[in-house]
């Protein structure tokens, strides 16, 4: 794929604007880092001169780029070679590996989420989870590149992954079998009662219209008219900013659905119901979408524009909490600076940067039987150094978990699987759909 085609695609998985570095653009630097630039530049030149060992120009000047956008925020960075490969793979969404988003967090290898169905989900693999070793080899301190490629490989193939998982005391050694990994961004069922569900796992090109066809889809399956429906967006990173308003757009019939402002003149955007599609296609079915700590971005913006429209009942637990548009700028043929150039907010005003979106109803995940841990070492928006802060301001009891027992949730993962129930959030939900009347709050009007 030319660098090019793959910077228009980037436009519609990763939640990114293409915006072009002009040379006018670069000539707005404030006159007063000149001296700066001088220290840069004469940092450079004794390295080069005194270091222990010789030293490439590019090694030093990536260094130096990489350095200058750790002082930002934790999503803007510099793009080239197996970044934008990993670019590559989630716009094309087919490749031999384990099926696993992973980051690099103070030199180990975290998990951020194992794409549902996939070799590592299979194996057990959480979010949250840290590989520490690839086939008994230590990978701490190593690049995010080198480690992602070493899990990659030909379908069928294994490799042990040693794992560290917060809150345990010993590390698991897990053998996965690699398998073509092919991202399904949609998909959709009709559980008992005729309650529709539809997972979201990643917002790529056309899931708005993917969903449209689910939920049609669904309608046929139905004996009869849907009696609810369950949007799922749990895990789900986020990705195009397009495709999220045109979900939400869905099932809205008018008003804002996200508004995103910058400091950049045509930074600043709103986004309103009815330019996609027109009407709510599920009209009068109650809703409820449900959300988790992996619930970011576009996501976000989803729960967020429904929840203040009050058309669907949020559920869940609280969201990740990332309330910030980043823009790919092409930096020559072959490397992009992808950098945070604006925040969004929901209808009601709200950023959810930091705070995320809270829950109408909080649901743990009591069906994971390593829930407590994960709860206690689960990392959000607000944990990762260098965060944007919320400008609006958040009060610290929105941060806060809720610690006072609660009645319904009290069984134990054992116990809830010798009642067959493996996904409690998802069980609750649609037990709560299957209780709910066009007069109670899973199906509330709109705010006038």
């Amino acid at each position: 794929m030319k660098f090019a085609a793959l910077l228009r695609s980037a436009a519609l998985v990763t939640a990114v604007a293409l915006i072009p570095a002009t040379t006018a653009t670069m000539a707005q630097v404030d006159g007063r880092a000149g001296p700066e630039f001088a220290k840069l530049f004469a940092v450079f030149q004794r390295v080069k001169a005194s270091y222990v060992e010789p030293v490439e120009d590019d090694v030093l000047i990536r260094g130096a780029i990489d350095g200058m956008l750790a002082a930002l925020d934790p999503h803007s960075a510099y793009l080239d070679g197996g970044d934008l490969q990993r670019l590559e793979t989630m716009i094309d969404g087919n490749y031999s590996g384990l099926g696993l988003s992973v980051v690099m967090e103070d030199g180990a290898v975290k998990v951020v989420s194992p794409f549902r169905g996939s070799p590592a989900d299979s194996a057990g693999i959480k979010a949250g989870d840290f590989i520490t070793h690839l086939d008994g080899k230590l990978i701490y301190g190593g690049s995010l590149d080198d480690a992602v490629a070493q899990m990659r490989g030909p379908s069928g193939t294994a490799i042990k992954l040693t794992i560290f998982r917060p809150g345990r005391d010993e590390p698991m050694e897990v053998d996965v079998t690699r398998g073509v990994i092919e991202l399904e961004p949609v998909t959709h069922e009709v559980a008992a009662g005729n309650i529709g569900v539809i997972t979201v796992n990643e917002f790529s090109a056309d899931v708005g219209a993917d969903v449209f066809s689910a939920w049609q889809e669904i309608r046929k399956d139905a004996a009869g008219r849907p009696n609810g429906l369950v949007l799922d967006l749990r895990n789900n990173p986020g990705g195009s900013l397009d495709e999220s308003v045109a979900l939400a757009d869905l099932f809205l019939t008018s008003g804002r659905i996200v508004s995103q402002r910058g400091r950049a003149r045509g930074e600043t955007m709103l986004y309103d119901a009815e330019t996609v599609y027109r009407g709510d296609m599920a009209e009068g079915v109650p809703m409820i979408v449900l959300i988790n700590a992996g619930s970011a971005s576009a996501s976000e913006i989803v729960a967020g524009a429904l929840q203040d429209h009050r058309r669907a009942l949020i559920m869940g637990e609280r969201s990740f909490g990332k309330g910030s548009v980043q823009s790919l700028l092409p930096l020559g043929r072959d490397a992009a600076l992808k950098l945070t150039t604006a925040r969004y907010f929901t209808p009601a005003g709200k950023s959810v940067q930091e705070g995320g979106i809270k829950p109408d109803i909080a649901v743990p995940q009591i069906s994971d039987p390593d829930f407590a841990l994960r709860q206690k070492y689960q990392t959000r928006e607000s944990d990762l150094r260098g965060h944007l802060i919320n400008e609006l301001g958040i009060k610290d009891e929105e941060m806060e978990t809720d610690t006072v027992a609660d009645p319904r949730f009290q069984l134990t993962a054992d116990e809830l699987k010798d009642q067959g129930v493996e996904d409690f959030q998802l069980h609750y939900a649609m037990e709560t759909l299957r209780r709910t009347t066009k007069s109670t709050v899973a199906l509330r009007p709109a705010r006038p």
